[in-house]
């Protein structure tokens, strides 16, 4: 039986404090990633402080689910921030999104328990990388989508995918700067759908290594492409080695679109994103 609760704003209010969670969207493609970066480098982070620092007339620290890289983008973000601040939750979203930059928003706040985390509390990511499978690049979505002008195979692509499913030494997948202390990972589910002219990497797992669905992402595309066969996924996995693997792909077509936590937290649930694939894709 689960050890979570639901959190009951109040007692913390006794304390002098209480434990926010919010639901966070954001276009990456200005920014150096999720984490806040020395040198002058933006971050989702930090633009992110500022804004409730702002609300709460404290600093304000946040935690997140799951950092992004540069040019990484997401629907659904997750985290959480303590603050002596008594505030309405529409302080948090109202207030917040008015301090935000247009490529960064707030979708809801929620209270929750000192037992929650936006990190450690999570069960599972899920991501969605954003292929556009056709001759001519997109404009209008430039940055937002990755580009394959080369005809992808589908269905040689989720035999390559099945072959990552479970719990695997995922060291041919990882960055060679990853700072992970073990490279097992879980991957509960790699699904490869077509969605009109696009073509989307579902992942979702435990966690994840830093570039892991780039690189995942590299590997299919290039089994999709017919330039390797499916079976190269399940050589490259038992490698152990990023050198054998395929180039990283861009990290425009990747998108954080789920965290999953206990549902004693309460958290709001919408449709997984990005926006433009819920017509296609609703489950």
């Amino acid at each position: 039986m689960s050890t979570f609760f639901k959190a009951d704003a109040s007692e913390f209010l006794a304390h002098g404090h209480q434990r926010i969670a919010l639901g966070v969207a954001y276009n990456g493609r200005h920014y150096h990633g999720w984490q806040r970066q020395p040198h002058g480098h933006i971050s989702v982070q930090e633009k992110l402080e500022d804004a409730l620092t702002k609300v709460a007339n404290e600093p304000i620290k946040v935690m997140c689910a799951g950092r992004t890289d540069a040019g990484v983008h997401a629907s659904a973000q997750v985290v959480h921030f303590d603050t002596l601040a008594q505030r309405p939750l529409r302080a948090w979203t109202h207030g917040g999104n008015m301090n935000l930059p247009d490529d960064v928003a707030i979708q809801w706040a929620h209270p929750v328990g000192e037992k929650f985390h936006a990190r450690f509390a999570a069960s599972a990511r899920r991501y969605r990388y954003v292929i556009y499978n056709h001759p001519m690049r997109p404009a209008l979505m430039d940055k937002e989508v990755s580009w394959n002008y080369r005809p992808l195979d589908v269905n040689q692509m989720q035999t390559a995918a099945d072959y990552l499913l479970g719990t695997h030494d995922f060291s041919s997948f990882r960055a060679s700067a990853c700072q992970a202390n073990n490279p097992i990972r879980t991957i509960h589910h790699l699904n490869v759908v077509a969605a009109g002219n696009y073509i989307v990497l579902d992942v979702r797992a435990n966690a994840f290594l830093q570039h892991m669905i780039r690189n995942l992402a590299g590997l299919l595309m290039k089994v999709g492409t017919g330039e390797a066969a499916p079976e190269w996924a399940l050589e490259v996995l038992m490698a152990k080695d990023r050198g054998v693997n395929a180039a990283t792909a861009p990290p425009y077509g990747l998108y954080f679109v789920d965290a999953e936590y206990d549902t004693s937290f309460g958290l709001p649930k919408g449709p997984l994103g990005p926006h433009f694939l819920v017509p296609w894709m609703n489950a």
